[in-house]
């Protein structure tokens, strides 16, 4: 069981709130595994990775693999399909990941190759989100 923790946060239009954050692992091309923190999104078809952390990380552009993903308030955000190894508490995985081309894009982890991976209960009294690997 991987237990991860609401974060406070401060949002332009509704003050402090709380968010759900994952302290996850990304491994670099080079073999490096580096500290990543995602808002964990149910809502999110795709884990989004920012421009800055998929150019640390060694991700390459190519064309072909372009793509307009829309976000909640339908604007474009190019992005390239790509995977990176990840790890979650102890459980590695390889995951489709969407490479923001912007800096903007926030942080997310996202259902795709993800979610079915483990069983996931909000515990939103309680400020906790528990992964359960299945």
């Amino acid at each position: 069981m991987i237990t991860f923790y609401y974060r406070k946060m401060k949002s332009r239009v509704l003050g402090e709130i709380l968010r759900p954050v994952a302290d996850i692992r990304l491994q670099t091309r080079k073999g490096k595994w580096i500290k990543y923190e995602a808002f964990i999104d149910s809502g999110a078809d795709i884990t989004i990775i920012p421009y800055s952390v998929g150019k640390y990380i060694g991700f390459e552009m190519k064309e072909e693999n372009l793509v307009q993903f829309q976000g909640v308030a339908g604007k474009n955000v190019p992005t390239i399909l790509t995977k990176v190894r990840m790890r979650i508490g102890d459980v590695e995985l390889e995951p489709r990941v969407a490479w923001a081309l912007i800096e903007e894009a926030p942080p997310l982890l996202g259902r795709l190759d993800i979610f079915d991976r483990f069983n996931i209960t909000f515990k939103e009294r309680e400020g906790k989100i528990i992964f359960e690997p299945v």
